[in-house]
């Protein structure tokens, strides 16, 4: 059983909380079910599982993958805390362009659906972080794209001002660099 929460920000996106069942043993959850999610609008087939481990203050995004294959995800935190951060960037979208950013961390355990046509990136709030996600779309590197963490259009609120990149997301393009079209097409997917 899981409870699903419309974010306030961004429409199409969901924060998920599973049910969990805690004894002195620990603890189990359910972190999808296929059933569940189609009920509530999420039909999407998940093709490729990926887990990163991140140091304190690395930032990671904001990545998306272009058309003809777009990625939305399934994250969750395993061990350590982000600020998650998720842009729409479906044109004719009602919330094209803006952003929701949320901490996520194991406890409780919540999930975070990123629909495709959204950029999605994270700040690494402790050491020995670890997230995995599931994508609706394999990687294909032809296709990885991003937009810079700090683009002034999109005046994303990070927690710190200089945070751990890697050359590549240091070097990703303004948001107004890229073609509309090129990130995402109503009806695709």
């Amino acid at each position: 059983m899981f409870e699903f929460k419309e974010l306030k920000s961004v429409k199409d996106a969901r924060l998920i909380v599973p049910a969990v069942h805690r004894d002195e043993r620990g603890f189990f959850l359910e972190s999808y079910k296929k059933s569940d999610f189609q009920k509530n609008g999420i039909s999407e087939e998940f093709v490729q599982d990926n887990h990163s481990k991140s140091a304190r203050n690395v930032l990671r995004g904001l990545h998306f993958q272009m058309m003809p294959k777009p990625q939305g995800k399934l994250v969750r935190v395993l061990t350590g805390s982000v600020y998650d951060v998720i842009v729409d960037l479906r044109p004719g979208s009602s919330t094209y362009k803006k952003w929701e950013g949320l901490r996520l961390d194991p406890s409780p355990q919540k999930l975070l659906w990123v629909p495709p046509g959204f950029a999605h990136g994270f700040l690494s709030l402790e050491d020995n972080t670890e997230l995995i996600y599931k994508t609706t779309a394999e990687y294909d590197q032809k296709l990885d794209a991003g937009i810079r963490w700090n683009d002034p259009e999109l005046a994303i609120e990070w927690p710190i001002a200089s945070p751990l990149l890697s050359p590549k997301d240091s070097s990703l393009p303004a948001l107004r660099e890229i073609l509309p079209e090129k990130i995402y097409r109503v009806g695709a997917t």
